[in-house]
């Protein structure tokens, strides 16, 4: 009977039995002084910097790794290596060279010729001349050779034409800059939003990292419970499954990374083989991220109705020249003539019969196959377009102010209520891994608890990069996004 009571089936069966009842006291002890016990909403991480607690870095300048740029830093470098920004500088330029081409015709035209003349037969008359009123050459007859060099000297008193590149010349000007602030508005906005996007990855990358550095003590935690006894065998696994997921989009969040720096790269003109990281201030980006919503929109304040404006007052220019192109052109003119005539060669140069001559040239349009009022009447249909699509900017104007307001308004309220969440999953998580510890409650909740610290996370995450790029869709829609 001793040997039976004492067999080692009914030892272990004496110590699990043991072991499980004083382990409910213990746990029952413990879960009452819990209730004492003040979690800590936010558990710091000092191994990394994230946007999930506020901390201020500043640039460092370059490393061996690269230079180190902010958000201001990629705009200003864009702006001065991007290729579409600079595209549109060189625009600027061509339309003031443009302006200076068209006007040149009312500085003084002169121009100088010659001509080499051997009469092979000349008229019996005494007396020849050649050329017009306009030139002003003439020739004596009865001599082999003649040399006629002359000056001649046009100055356009009026022209239509003239007068319309007078007019529009600065409108020409005025465009090509708009054009440039279109472009330079169109970079600010896109950098701003690649910018964010690759810092949302590389947050996300952090809090992953975070979690499965958590998830890999839980697992082995777990796993050597299940080694001692104390777990089911599926305990450990669900935490291996929870661990292998996490290290999946750790690694989907670290592919994402290097595409996202090449769309960066190639908004603001970086050297491709050439390296640089981003850095950032929390404090001041959370202090930027509010608007003032209450603002009222402003048509006038879009590049895009501005440089619709300028268009329609380079149309009316157009107009008003088609309108007054029957007027007459007037210029004046001058001309000197020096001519050398000599029945030899070598003599020529010996004797000069100096001419001068100056007038007004008017030339009056009196029919042109009504080409006149064809191109006026298609100025006016044009001026009907642009009337019908600034109405159509109007609408597209509303349409984004209304969408981006409507976004940052939702998402902002989801950023304040996804900040409460981090905090209290955090709370949750920790409650639940120490009642974990002590037995109180199976691993299924510590896996719930664990899932919802990252949802609640990497959803922070989104939700504040999100009202970021809304801020940036909702100050382009109204016109104020500086440059």
């Amino acid at each position: 009977m001793q040997n039976i009571f004492f067999s080692p089936a009914k030892a272990r069966i004496l110590w699990l039995n043991t072991f499980l009842v004083c382990s409910t006291f213990i746990a029952a002890a413990q879960n009452s002084k819990t209730k004492s016990v003040t979690a800590p909403e936010i558990v710091p991480d000092t191994g990394k910097v994230s946007l999930l607690m506020p901390v201020t870095v500043k640039d460092t300048g370059t490393s061996k790794s690269g230079d180190y740029l902010t958000l201001q830093q990629c705009i200003e470098y864009a702006k001065q290596h991007q290729p579409a920004v600079n595209i549109s500088k060189i625009n600027i330029n061509i339309a003031q060279t443009n302006n200076l081409i068209n006007l040149s015709t009312a500085l003084p035209q002169i121009s100088a010729s010659g001509d080499l003349i051997h009469y092979l037969q000349q008229s019996q008359a005494g007396t020849s001349t050649t050329g017009s009123a306009t030139t002003g050459t003439t020739s004596s007859s009865g001599h082999n050779y003649s040399f006629v060099p002359g000056i001649a000297v046009t100055q356009s008193v009026f022209n239509p034409s003239l007068l319309y590149a007078f007019k529009s010349a600065p409108l020409y000007v005025k465009q090509a800059q708009q054009q440039s602030d279109s472009t330079k508005i169109f970079l600010v906005s896109a950098v701003s939003k690649s910018f964010y996007t690759l810092l949302l990855t590389l947050e996300q990358i952090n809090v992953l990292k975070e979690d499965t550095a958590q998830f890999g003590k839980s697992f082995r935690d777990a796993y050597l419970q299940y080694k001692g006894g104390i777990v089911d065998e599926t305990d450990y696994e669900q935490a291996e499954i929870t661990l292998n997921n996490t290290r999946a989009q750790l690694k989907q969040a670290n592919e994402n990374v290097v595409p996202q720096y090449a769309t960066l790269k190639q908004l603001i003109g970086y050297p491709t083989d050439k390296q640089f990281n981003v850095v950032f201030d929390t404090l001041e980006m959370m202090k930027n991220i509010h608007v003032d919503t209450t603002e009222q929109l402003q048509f006038e304040k879009r590049i895009e109705f501005q440089l619709l404006g300028t268009n329609k007052s380079l149309l009316d220019q157009q107009v008003n020249y088609y309108r007054y192109s029957f007027l007459p052109t007037v210029s004046a003119f001058y001309n000197y003539n020096l001519a050398y005539e000599n029945n030899h060669f070598s003599d020529l140069f010996s004797t000069s019969y100096p001419s001068s001559l100056v007038g007004i040239s008017l030339s009056i349009p009196i029919f042109t196959g009504f080409n006149r009022l064809n191109n006026l009447h298609k100025s006016r249909l044009q001026e009907q377009v642009l009337d019908w699509q600034q109405t159509d900017l109007k609408s597209q104007i509303n349409v984004q102010y209304t969408t981006a307001l409507a976004n940052y308004k939702g998402n902002y309220y989801n950023l304040q209520i996804l900040q409460k969440n981090v905090a209290l999953s955090r709370r949750v998580y920790f409650v639940v891994s120490l009642q974990y510890r002590q037995g109180v409650v199976p691993y299924l909740n510590v896996i719930t608890a664990e899932t919802n610290l990252i949802n609640s996370e990497i959803n922070y995450l989104n939700a504040l990069f999100q009202v970021l790029s809304n801020k940036i869709d909702l100050e382009k829609a109204m016109g104020n996004i500086s440059y």
